[in-house]
C-alpha cells in the first residue's frame, strides 16, 4: 500500500468539539500532512466562520466533513481505533505512545477504514467513549506541564501517520482479516444478552465486569472468523 492509500483510509474524529476554531486547526493539520476525512461528532457549532478562518485553505477539508451524532456512528465500517487521551484509565487496554500506534494504524489501513478519536478541549474523551476504541494513545509530553491544544495534537499525529506511512518497515497487516467495529459491538450485544440470561451478569450489581471483558476482548484484535465463533457458541449455548 503507498503513502496515499494508507492515509486516504485514516479517519480523524473530533468527539463533542466545543470550540470552531479548533476544528479549522485540525482541518488545516490534516491537510499538510496528506490527510481528508474529517468526522464531526456532535460538535457544538459547525458549520461556522472561524472554523473556516482558522482552516487557511483547508476547505475542502471542512467541506466534506461528516457530522454524526455519536461516536459508535463515527467509528462504523472501521477496522481498527485509536483514542487520544491524556491520563491512565484503569480499565482501558494497555496505551501505546504516539509513534508506535502510528504504525500500528498504518499497517492496519491495509485490510480498511481506520480511526484516531480526539475528545472535548475540556473534558478529553470519557471511559465510555475509549472503551469503543481498540487502543489509548498519548504523547509523551512534559510531566511539569501536559496541557496540549487539540489542534496541535492532531497536528502531531498526523504527522507521525505520515511518517509511518512512509517508513517501509510498516508492511501492511494482511494476514489476517479483522473485524469491522459493527462485528464487535454486535458480539459485544449478543454476550450481553447471553450472560445476563444466564443469570451469571447482573446489571445492578456488576458494574465492573462490563469494562473488564471489553479490556480482555480488547488486548487482541479479533478477527471476522474469530467472531463468528464466538457468536456460533453464544447461540449454541443460549438453546440449551
Amino acid at each position: 500500500m503507498n503513502l496515499d492509500n494508507a492515509l486516504e483510509r485514516v479517519r480523524v474524529v473530533l468527539s463533542r468539539t466545543s470550540h470552531p476554531g479548533n476544528i479549522g486547526a485540525a482541518a488545516r493539520a490534516m491537510k499538510t500532512m496528506g490527510l481528508s476525512h474529517l468526522v464531526l461528532v456532535n460538535p457544538q457549532s459547525f458549520p461556522d466562520p472561524v472554523a473556516t478562518a482558522r482552516a487557511a485553505g483547508a476547505d475542502d477539508i471542512l467541506a466534506n466533513a461528516r457530522v454524526v451524532g455519536t461516536l459508535a456512528e463515527a467509528l462504523e465500517g472501521t477496522v481498527f481505533a485509536a483514542a487520544m487521551t491524556a491520563r491512565r484509565r484503569e480499565m482501558a487496554v494497555p496505551m501505546k505512545w504516539a509513534r508506535e500506534a502510528a504504525g500500528d494504524l498504518v499497517q492496519l489501513a491495509a485490510s480498511g477504514d481506520v480511526a484516531l478519536v480526539f475528545g472535548n478541549e475540556t473534558m478529553g474523551l470519557s471511559n465510555e467513549d475509549v472503551a469503543l476504541c481498540h487502543m489509548p494513545v498519548k504523547v509523551p509530553v512534559s510531566e511539569t506541564y501536559s496541557s496540549l491544544n487539540l489542534g496541535a495534537a492532531v497536528q502531531l499525529l498526523c504527522y507521525e501517520l505520515r511518517m509511518a506511512a512512509l517508513d517501509p518497515g510498516n508492511a501492511p497487516a494482511t494476514e489476517f482479516e479483522p473485524a469491522t467495529f459493527e462485528q464487535i459491538e454486535g458480539f459485544y450485544a449478543h454476550l450481553d444478552r447471553a450472560i445476563t440470561a444466564s443469570g451469571f451478569f447482573n446489571p445492578t450489581n456488576s458494574k465492573r465486569l462490563w469494562p473488564r471483558l471489553r479490556r480482555l476482548y480488547g488486548r487482541i484484535r479479533l478477527e471476522k472468523d474469530e467472531i463468528n465463533i464466538l457468536r456460533g457458541m453464544l447461540t449454541a449455548f443460549e438453546k440449551k
